[in-house]
């Protein structure tokens, strides 16, 4: 890297509730495209998280230390506008994850609010890898509460923490 150019910055938003494979990808994805990565989890969760913020916050960490290059991306809990964290982090860029066509109307109309807001940073739209485009964390979480198989779709502590927490809901 040139000494003299700045280090460019994203940040990752989302609920990551839980923390997907696919999540993984577009870390990884956007490691190549940028010096360091913000996962950014976010505290509040309007779709009813099965985790709580710290929690979540715990298991995307776990899980960027086990990446390639996890020690480029930092990992914090945020709550409020995305642009005003963007902005306080003096980001360049807003990754974002598509998997369908079906994610791209909200995910265009929330972008264009973001440069409204921030107009220097620009939103950068990826793709998981194709092993990972059909899968969410709705799905992950619906699959497992129904009792199927979620290895290999999550990290495996991800797997095990979503296997306790369901375990515990049905005890109550």
């Amino acid at each position: 890297m040139n000494a003299n150019k700045p280090k460019s910055l994203a940040v990752y938003p989302g609920t990551f509730d839980p923390t997907t494979n696919g999540h993984i990808s577009l870390i990884e994805r956007a490691l190549h495209l940028f010096d360091e990565v913000i996962v950014a989890v976010a505290s509040s969760g309007a779709k009813g998280p099965l985790f709580d913020a710290d929690e979540r916050l715990d298991l995307m960490k776990t899980s960027i230390a086990e990446i390639t290059g996890g020690e480029r991306v930092k990992v914090l809990k945020f709550d409020g506008l995305l642009a005003t964290l963007v902005d306080d982090l003096k980001a360049q860029a807003i990754i974002r994850g598509l998997r369908a066509i079906s994610d791209f109307e909200y995910e265009f109309q929330m972008a264009l609010m973001n440069r409204r807001l921030v107009k220097d940073v620009e939103t950068v739209f990826l793709m998981p890898a194709l092993s990972w485009v059909y899968l969410s964390s709705t799905i992950v979480k619906d699959v497992a509460r129904h009792g199927g198989d979620i290895a290999g779709l999550v990290p495996i502590h991800v797997e095990l923490a979503i296997k306790k927490k369901i375990a515990g809901s049905k005890k109550e």
